[in-house]
């Protein structure tokens, strides 16, 4: 093969892939719009509704937590006041997001170790 022939060869391959690409993004617009406004808001509602079920459950797992009851039926963390305790909080908050395989284990469930 000549070196032109490959140049040819290479320059349509790259041409193909940007048109796949189009083609792709063309119909993924298609389908973001297909959305009413009625279903961005009730998707929108379920994820708040879900965030704040999850930020409970974890509260209540954690003893002793600090949740604080709005009103509407929110509650939140009072933010902490100190550098340490900040850290902590986004600690936690980063550790939730952490596979399950890779979560630090509950020093709770340990079994005492027997000194020597």
């Amino acid at each position: 093969m000549r070196a032109g022939t490959v140049g040819k060869l290479l320059g349509l391959a790259g041409l193909a892939g940007v048109a796949a690409t189009g083609v792709v993004l063309a119909r993924d617009e298609r389908q973001r719009r297909a959305y009413t406004a009625d279903d961005v808001r009730a998707r929108l509602h379920a994820r708040a509704e879900a965030a704040a079920a999850d930020d409970r459950a974890v509260a209540q797992d954690e003893p002793g937590s600090p949740m604080v009851e709005a009103r509407d039926g929110i509650s939140f963390l009072p933010r902490p006041t100190t550098r340490r305790g900040r850290l902590a909080q986004r600690v936690r908050r980063q550790l939730r997001h952490l596979p399950h395989w890779a979560q630090p284990r509950d020093r709770s469930t340990r079994a005492p170790s027997s000194g020597s």
